[in-house]
């Protein structure tokens, strides 16, 4: 125990500190956080802590020995290495957090470095939908306006950009990005018939893309004259509607709880009454 209360007064006593640079790995992988000491520094005794979210103590040196079987959240997954570095892993999305190593050199001087981990989920694939604005007089002829939106399940801190999967640069064509590249508008005529468009969402560790056609949901080969779904949709739900309401009233006014019976069905009307009163007795015959 002596020897971990030591490296502690060494650092309170005669700090020198050096921060390192952010660290960023992935869920499921290994990362190194790598002890750098200045030229000349012959390590007697080091210490690696845990600072953020929680202070605990990860591994130690001293004497020639590496250890670190200690209680944190680590243990089982870290490992000290001789040249002081710890590689800590399979990572889990909690493991995000500073990190510090202290050493000691044989002639009393300490040196403490300290690091930032970030843990980043690995991206799926996106998700993208094609919608297809309705035609207008403003709208040139032959022409299609689509709306092309990408979406990523459950991860944060990522972006999303798009690529048009052809040859011919990308501003040949309008184009807009809406809610932060998310959603791309754009223009397109019959020689985008087999363009295709990927969507590209990344964070700083990994990234994925999908890829669809959009003229494929277009709707400018339809012959000429045939009502577009807006004008069938404009006969047919009306329509519907009425005939609905139409079988609820009829439904109401010749239900079994009107009492009424319909001429020339009288004793067929009224054996299936019967049983379904609960059985007044047998059917007539």
């Amino acid at each position: 125990m002596w020897p971990l209360w030591s490296l502690l007064l060494w650092e309170a006593l005669l700090p020198i500190t050096v921060t390192g640079a952010q660290v960023l790995s992935k869920v499921g992988d290994s990362v190194l956080l790598v002890a750098v000491r200045p030229p000349g520094f012959q390590v007697r005794e080091a210490l690696w802590r845990s600072l953020w979210p929680s202070e605990e103590l990860l591994a130690t040196f001293f004497r020639g020995s590496l250890e670190t079987l200690y209680h944190s959240r680590f243990l089982g997954r870290a490992q000290l290495h001789s040249n002081l570095s710890l590689e800590l892993g399979p990572l889990e999305s909690a493991d995000s957090g500073n990190f510090s190593v202290l050493m000691v050199d044989t002639r009393g001087q300490t040196w403490t470095q300290t690091l930032q981990l970030k843990v980043y989920d690995a991206v799926p694939r996106p998700v993208v939908q094609v919608f297809i604005a309705v035609g207008g007089d403003a709208q040139p002829p032959k022409t299609c306006q689509a709306f092309l939106s990408c979406w990523a399940p459950n991860i944060s801190e990522i972006t999303y950009s798009w690529r048009r999967e052809t040859t011919v640069d990308f501003g040949m064509e309008p184009h807009s990005l809406f809610t932060d590249g998310q959603v791309l508008s754009i223009s397109l005529g019959p020689g985008d018939r087999g363009v295709a468009y990927s969507c590209i969402v990344s964070n700083p560790v990994s990234w994925d893309l999908a890829t669809v056609t959009p003229w494929e949901s277009c709707h400018h080969d339809a012959a000429p004259g045939k009502a577009s779904y807006k004008d069938v949709l404009l006969v047919v739900v009306p329509v519907s509607l009425l005939l609905i309401l139409v079988a609820l009233f009829s439904a109401w006014h010749w239900g079994p709880c009107s009492g009424r019976s319909p001429a020339g069905t009288g004793g067929r009307w009224r054996r299936w009454s019967s049983w379904g009163a609960g059985g007044l007795g047998p059917p007539p015959v």
